[in-house]
């Protein structure tokens, strides 16, 4: 068996010790989940997820007649709010999400990152990935980082040639330090052959799978008057946990299909 998402923390916490732009990192303050994605179908290999946003003004969502512009209805007044995610002592501040099995079956050639790599060999596509979300972390921590626009300003982008090429050049720096080629042996393999090599391919979810800790509507309890609308849309209440504890961290099995819960002794400690 492997458990996945450990092999990439492994990888995770030696990338931020020997690339020094990612230095400012703190391992302990990320965690690597699994999400079910199938390969060859559309979406992100992995994404990265903020938990420290923060604290924003209130505000509410609204509509228009396309027609004479009037303010047809409103939401409720609300603030976003993100979930606390605690492990052990720590609390984790950023969540990076890894599509199984579609992130292990990525490849290179002949694609936006083969430009970077030349004739280097496919599994760096996933390296380059892991990177990739790490630099989204923002060094000031209040989000996810974004990128200087040309008048020197904030861009509300978070990709862009610049970035793209900041990444390959992390991922490049690193291999030059000599890293341990056990910490990324696993990356070599895609699904089928992590399957026919470990047998199971394991990963930490939530309890709550699918769902996972992200950002709410937290409606203010007192609802500020106006601005007057025909009409008030009542926001969705919250379902998921406000707070995710050690007992909410578990292990799933994956597979080219789906995911299962894996029994109580392979649960994560």
């Amino acid at each position: 068996m492997i458990n996945y998402t450990e092999c990439l923390t492994r990888l995770m916490r030696d990338v931020v010790s020997r690339v020094e732009p990612l230095s400012f990192i703190d391992p302990d303050a990320v965690l690597m989940f699994g999400r079910f994605g199938r390969s060859g179908a559309e979406g992100p290999y992995a994404t990265c997820h903020c938990l420290c946003l923060p604290e924003s003004e209130p505000g509410y969502y609204y509509w228009r007649d396309t027609s004479t512009g009037e303010l047809t209805r409103r939401s409720e007044w609300f603030v976003p709010r993100t979930p606390q995610v605690t492990v052990g002592s720590t609390r984790v501040d950023y969540l990076i999400s890894v599509a199984l099995p579609r992130f292990t079956d990525q490849r290179l050639r002949a694609t936006r990152k083969a430009a970077f790599y030349g004739d280097g060999e496919p599994w760096l596509a996933k390296l380059d990935t892991i990177v990739h979300e790490l630099y989204h972390i923002d060094p000031a921590g209040a989000g996810i980082r974004q990128l200087a626009s040309d008048d020197g300003g904030q861009s509300s982008q978070c990709h862009g040639p610049a970035f793209y090429l900041d990444v390959a050049t992390f991922v490049k720096a690193y291999l030059r330090t000599q890293p341990d080629p056990a910490l990324y042996e696993f990356l070599r393999y895609d699904f089928a052959g992590l399957t026919s090599r470990y047998g199971q391919v394991v990963a930490t979810t939530f309890r709550n799978f699918p769902s996972y800790p992200q950002i709410y509507l937290d409606p203010l309890a007192e609802q500020p008057h106006g601005p007057d609308t025909p009409e008030i849309v009542r926001l969705r209440r919250v379902s998921q946990p406000r707070l995710y504890t050690q007992q909410d961290v578990v292990v799933r099995e994956f597979s080219a299909r789906g995911t299962r819960r894996c029994p109580s002794c392979c649960q994560a400690a």
